[in-house]
């Protein structure tokens, strides 16, 4: 186990793919009514529970690091593939707006919305893909 990580369940992880997914569907609602601001956190947020749903299906921790950039180390020590490489790059991405959309006094405009939108959705269909799908 990582430091910043926590012993979780496996089966914890439909708690947080379940938060994905809405956090995913808010995003869309937000892209579709150029809601830029709210595509930002609502990617944030996405790639973060989908993240702790890999790591909780595949590693049976979850972070709990103050820094979310210890994620996609987390991801790269729980899963160590090329694929998860890749994925590792959207998820790194995501979060390095985390402040800028969250923090800062500044909106979030129309390409940097596209940008994170692009980001998410590479990274969540690809969590989607490595977990069961729920009955």
């Amino acid at each position: 186990m990582n430091r910043g990580s926590r012993k979780v369940e496996k089966g914890v992880y439909r708690g947080y793919l379940k938060k994905a997914d809405d956090f995913y569907r808010g995003m869309k609602v937000a892209f579709e009514g150029s809601n830029w601001n709210s595509v930002g956190l609502e990617a944030v947020h996405c790639v973060i529970s989908a993240n702790d749903a890999l790591l909780a299906y595949y590693g049976g921790v979850r972070s709990v690091s103050r820094d979310h950039k210890d994620a996609a180390r987390f991801l790269l020590d729980t899963i160590d593939t090329e694929e998860a490489g890749k994925k590792a790059k959207h998820l790194r991405a995501v979060i390095a707006k985390k402040n800028l959309v969250e923090y800062e006094n500044r909106s979030f405009i129309q390409s940097e919305a596209e940008e994170i939108y692009r980001h998410t959705e590479r990274f969540y269909l690809w969590v989607r893909s490595m977990l069961p799908e729920e009955r």
